[in-house]
């Protein structure tokens, strides 16, 4: 059999170009490591900025052209329309994709060089398993820790938005939360809730459950896709598939986005249920 295909879908919104820089580039290295161990064959990558403003728009696109070059990548690009929304915008490249795999992809993020060899291999040979998520590191080389038991309301508040000082009253219920007896060095399957910032999926996956809910404009569309892939599909964490993730917490970006937070959080356990304590 040939070697699969994948598109990949990065979302920008007023980016970081220099973190987007790093992110393509190490991309791309990840891409050519797949590529040569013929576990790929062809890259569709499409980077989708809904910032709305032109300057920014073609500064995406001037990055995107600085690093890939290699036939094995077709660029193709998606601006000028409103900010729809982070799922909504990876959807409009998910939604009638032909590939075998889709890479969702913080504009933050920079893959190890192997990351997306090891990936493709394991679902290769697992294909009961419809999405894996890689062991995350902070620039500074400490793991975060973004795999996720079902969230309670207090669990959400707890980490979000509580000094430091009331995280140590509840490092134990915040540790289980964040799957920290589980998550280490060994594969873990299933993820209950995954991260948003890099989920690598079948293409049957995304067919069934239909991606991203638009209803969700900013946060927990990630937790929501969770819950519905782990309903159709296995789901697993890599530790050796490994990247290095350049976020930060809502609470530290201001009053409108703990406002985007908070919205989505109850439509989350509207839908889902609710889980209090």
């Amino acid at each position: 059999m040939s070697a699969p295909t994948l598109t990949i879908s990065i979302v920008t919104y007023r980016p970081n170009l220099a973190l987007l820089d790093a992110t393509l580039r190490k991309l791309s290295q990840a891409i050519a490591m797949a590529t040569q161990d013929e576990l790929l064959r062809a890259v569709n990558l499409v980077l989708v900025d809904n910032t709305g403003e032109r300057a920014t728009a073609e500064a995406v696109v001037k990055l995107g052209a600085a690093h890939f070059e290699s036939s094995a990548v077709t660029m193709n690009y998606l601006h000028g329309h409103a900010n729809i929304g982070y799922g909504a915008a990876h959807n409009l490249v998910m939604h009638g994709g032909n590939t075998h795999y889709h890479l969702v992809l913080n504009p933050d993020i920079e893959l190890a060089g192997d990351a997306l060899a090891v990936g493709l291999r394991y679902l290769a040979e697992h294909a009961q398993v419809g999405v894996v998520v890689p062991a995350v590191f902070r620039p500074d080389g400490k793991r975060e820790y973004l795999c996720k038991r079902y969230p309670s309301l207090t669990d959400l508040a707890l980490r979000g938005f509580a000094p430091s000082l009331v995280h140590g009253l509840f490092r134990r219920r915040l540790d289980r939360y964040e799957m920290r007896d589980v998550v280490g060095d060994g594969v873990v399957s299933p993820v209950p809730v995954m991260s948003g910032s890099f989920m690598l999926v079948r293409r049957k996956a995304i067919e069934v459950t239909g991606g991203f809910d638009p209803r969700f404009f900013l946060y927990f569309e990630d937790f929501d896709w969770s819950v519905r892939l782990n309903r159709v599909t296995q789901t697993a964490y890599l530790p050796d598939m490994r990247v290095v993730h350049h976020g930060g917490r809502a609470a530290g970006k201001g009053l409108r986005h703990v406002t985007y937070f908070t919205r989505s959080a109850l439509r989350f356990f509207n839908k889902h249920g609710w889980n209090v304590w």
